[in-house]
């Protein structure tokens, strides 16, 4: 069964054949058919396909016609197709446009971003892809271009409030670093214990953090001890990774916090092997919940360095053995990298050790202050943070411009927070359009959480709407916003275009291009929302000049989507009686005298009180006052 008939399987078609194989048949059709095709490539469903039909739309849908240019300019060329896409009622939809002419207003106030457009299309955030787009997926592109959209109608953030330092953390103690790790890794207040943040909704997610000190010189060691496994109910990738995952080992500042994949990055895996650079080499035993791992550095007076590892005070040997020219003189800091899993440190000086160091090896957290390296410290206010955002179009230098940025400015410590940086913590494989699901997901939440957190950070996005600019740089009120314009000249987009597709294991979609160039909006300097402005390849007259191309360009391929029909008014039914169908107030003149079925006064309970609700007593209009009883 090829991915392209799961598609058109109706839900309850899903929930059967997911329910038939054991697997979980809850969630979204993307989720059913996403679990469906996992399942389905490493083993044949013991049922047949039915005749293909069209799939049953359970939200409201529209069709989109997508008609290939006579021309191939900038690489928007796109064959003809008729895709049945699904609006997201959760989120706006529209596109965010511009007409290009920015107004500026004289004196002191503000520089105005105009968003209106000439053409009010809508941009489907769920299309189905084309035969030719199915084998790669739907890609990055539209796992940013669907976080966006979601600003469309958010709430604009709260200021944040410059909480003041009140308990600031002893310098001298030995404790998980928040500064120097993931932001998706959770410490624990003690500073000992840590976990993936994300471990319920991103199982694949490796998160790392490293201690606040480290050591030059000595023979020094630490213990950790693996906590628990942390359950999962997402198990799409089951098959291609083990459920959790644990590095423990040795690193320098200011390489990478996924432990083991640089050079100057020294591991000893839970799969019992040893990673640096990538590299893996078979080592030592497995980890299971329980065990206490020692990690010990044995430094010589020439500069070297050995690197031994202990699984519950057994010896496992010797991993690495590096010489003086490799470090260069640079402290190596303790290191934890995990996945769905907790660990603990043992970093209180005064505890006995879990097991006996070996000879001569002394506990890190009892070194004194001058035998241990500090790393570096956190900003004290948002006034010392800055964050820079990335916008352009998808393919246009983004990414390989905040990276050489990054290199250029080592001191200050950049995190990168980008879909592409959550996939690279993700470094067990599995299914790529899962990968990127989790990722995105995750993206939205950690840059909430960056702009609570002190320290510089780098937005690798698209940011082409406004509204998405204007919230998340509301959410960081406080910090130096800066925002780095990368819009190119069109040969050169297309030049960078057909690199990405080559580098990539998905291109972008020629469709989703044209969409994307129609709803971008350059910002313009806006004192209120940034400090400082910057276009780092064309001018800003120019490129609002090349956008205005785009749009017009591709609002000629992109057919205008048919308007809906109106919705009926409502039929406002009334309400029920609590008591049962009311009686009719209107009068029969049809017996004798005109009057007749009239009702007594009793029988209409809310014309009196319980009190004086007297069966005895009654009064008709026909014959006047009727006396208690029988008496009259």
């Amino acid at each position: 069964m090829k991915l392209s008939d799961i598609k058109k399987l109706k839900v309850a078609v899903l929930r059967s054949r997911l329910e038939e194989v054991g697997l979980d048949s809850r969630g979204l059709k993307a989720e059913l058919v996403d679990r469906l095709w996992s399942k389905l490539q490493h083993e044949v469903l013991p049922v047949s396909c039915p005749p293909t039909t069209p799939t049953e739309p359970t939200e409201p849908t529209e069709t989109v016609e997508d008609c290939a240019p006579s021309s191939t300019d900038a690489g928007i060329a796109a064959p003809c197709y008729v895709h049945s896409t699904r609006e997201f009622t959760h989120s706006g939809t529209q596109t965010e446009t511009d007409t290009g002419v920015t107004t500026v207003q004289h004196g002191t106030e503000l520089l105005s971003e105009s968003v209106n457009c000439s053409v009010t299309e809508r941009i489907d955030v769920d299309e189905d892809l084309s035969p030719e787009e199915e084998e790669t997926g739907r890609g990055r592109a539209f796992y940013e271009f669907k976080e966006e959209i979601r600003y469309k109608r958010a709430k604009s953030p709260q200021p944040a409030v410059d909480r003041e330092e009140t308990e600031r953390q002893d310098e001298d103690k030995v404790r998980l670093d928040p500064y120097n790790s993931h932001l998706h890794f959770e410490v624990s207040s003690d500073g000992s214990c840590g976990q993936p943040r994300f471990w319920a909704q991103s199982p694949s997610l490796w998160s790392g953090s490293r201690l606040t000190h480290g050591v030059l010189q000595g023979r020094v060691g630490f213990e950790v001890r693996l906590e628990k496994i942390l359950p999962t109910t997402q198990l799409d990738d089951q098959e291609f990774t083990e459920s959790y995952g644990v590095r423990v080992g040795w690193s320098v500042a200011d390489t990478s916090l996924l432990l083991g994949e640089d050079e100057l990055s020294f591991a000893y895996d839970g799969s019992s092997k040893i990673v640096s650079g990538g590299k893996k080499e078979e080592f030592g035993e497995r980890f299971s919940v329980g065990d206490i791992i020692g990690c010990y550095a044995s430094f010589s007076t020439d500069g070297g360095v050995q690197l031994s590892f202990h699984k519950n005070g057994r010896f496992m040997g010797v991993a690495f053995s590096l010489n003086a020219s490799v470090l260069h003189g640079r402290p190596l800091f303790p290191h934890v990298l995990c996945k769905s899993c907790s660990v603990r440190f043992l970093l209180d000086p005064t505890t006995p050790p879990w097991y006996l160091s070996p000879p001569g090896f002394t506990p890190l957290a009892a070194l004194t202050a001058e035998q241990r390296i500090r790393s570096t410290l956190a900003p004290n206010s948002r006034a010392q943070c800055e964050v820079l955002m990335m916008v352009g179009l998808p393919g246009s230098g983004k990414s390989h411009w905040a990276r050489t940025h990054m290199k250029q400015h080592p001191q200050k410590h950049y995190r990168l927070l980008s879909t592409e940086g959550l996939l690279a913590c993700m470094i067990s494989g599995g299914q790529r359009d899962s990968r990127l699901r989790q990722a995105s997901q995750s993206l939205t939440a950690l840059i909430e959480m960056a702009a609570q957190t002190p320290g510089n950070y780098i937005l690798d996005q698209c940011n082409i709407f406004f509204s998405a600019r204007r919230h998340k740089l509301q959410l960081f009120a406080g910090f130096r916003r800066r925002v780095l314009v990368v819009f190119p000249s069109a040969d050169e987009w297309k030049r960078r275009l057909s690199l990405h597709k080559m580098s990539e294991e998905e291109h972008i979609p020629q469709t989703a291009l044209l969409k994307l160039q129609v709803s971008c909006s350059l910002p313009v300097q806006q004192t209120d929302l940034m400090e400082e402005l910057q276009y780092v390849e064309l001018p800003q007259e120019q490129a609002q000049m090349l956008l205005q191309e785009y749009k017009s360009r591709a609002c000629r391929l992109l057919p205008p989507v048919p308007k809906q029909d109106k919705k009926h008014p409502r039929v406002h039914r009334k309400r029920r009686h609590p008591l049962g169908r009311p009686p009719s107030h209107r009068i029969h003149r049809t017996g004798i005298n005109g009057w007749n079925n009239m009702l007594s006064w009793t029988q209409h309970p809310r014309y009196w009180n319980v009190a004086y609700r007297d069966q005895s007593y009654n009064y008709n209009r026909d014959f006047g006052y009727v006396g208690y009883g029988n008496d009259c």
